[in-house]
């Protein structure tokens, strides 16, 4: 399995589409066995989904997502994460243990980079 986590720096991005890049962690046996970073390529409609989808991305977690991302996500059998904050790395355990839970909501205000609201 690999997961996605939208980033700034070590923490998880509030802008799924505005984060600073993307760390991937490749999951075997519920364990991290490898662990790497990208920058974002660019926020542009529709983009970052399929370029998460190229690159193999089974889970997607994030601060904050917009509806449109989240369809594309669902549509290419992306599990969407949103509602997440702290630590990239503390966040992807949370989830492997399954105490991480979507909130899903919906960020809806493009008007402040770091400001999502339902």
């Amino acid at each position: 399995m690999k997961i996605a986590v939208a980033s700034e720096g070590k923490q998880v991005s509030p802008h799924f589409g505005h984060c600073e890049g993307f760390t991937f962690y490749e999951v075997g046996e519920d364990k991290i066995v490898n662990k790497s970073f990208t920058q974002n390529p660019g926020h542009r409609p529709g983009f970052l989904p399929e370029f998460l989808k190229e690159a193999g991305t089974d889970v997607i977690i994030s601060g904050g997502m917009g509806a449109s991302a989240q369809q594309l996500f669902a549509e290419s059998n992306i599990k969407v994460v949103v509602g997440a904050e702290g630590n990239c790395d503390d966040v992807v355990k949370q989830y492997l243990n399954d105490e991480l839970k979507s909130t899903g909501s919906i960020c809806s205000d493009h008007q402040h980079k770091d400001a999502c609201h339902e």
